[in-house]
């Protein structure tokens, strides 16, 4: 199949933490950007074909658990921001696309690249 070079705009127009939507002929893909790293996935939850890109992204939930094992509560986990559906709520790590819950669903990730100050995402 042939690479299309799909242009997503200029690196200063990329704000942090925030998605991008781009479109290849019936393919919507969602660009993040994330210190100074991009990220791209077809915006097509796994579960029910949600538009996955277009939820939320937030910080990873952790347990805080004292040295006894007595539960403490909860804190958010900056640097690692979940792409939540907003269909249903799965989500997903920004880094890697992989459901959080079940690591055999993830979202299909696709090659970015910067040339100068633009940005492009590969796509098949």
């Amino acid at each position: 199949m042939a690479k299309n070079k799909i242009l997503v705009g200029k690196t200063s127009e990329l704000e942090e933490a925030q998605p991008c939507i781009v479109v290849d002929g019936t393919t919507e893909i969602g660009i993040y950007r994330f210190h100074n790293k991009f990220y791209a996935y077809e915006n097509l939850c796994p579960h029910q074909g949600g538009p996955a890109c277009e939820g939320l992204l937030i910080p990873q939930i952790e347990e805080i658990i004292n040295s006894d094992k007595t539960y403490r509560g909860m804190k958010f986990n900056y640097q690692n921001l979940h792409i939540v559906c907003p269909w249903h709520g799965w989500e997903y790590e920004l880094e890697s696309g992989e459901m959080v819950a079940d690591r055999q669903f993830r979202l299909r990730k696709f090659e970015v690249i910067e040339e100068g100050e633009e940005i492009f995402v590969i796509t098949e």
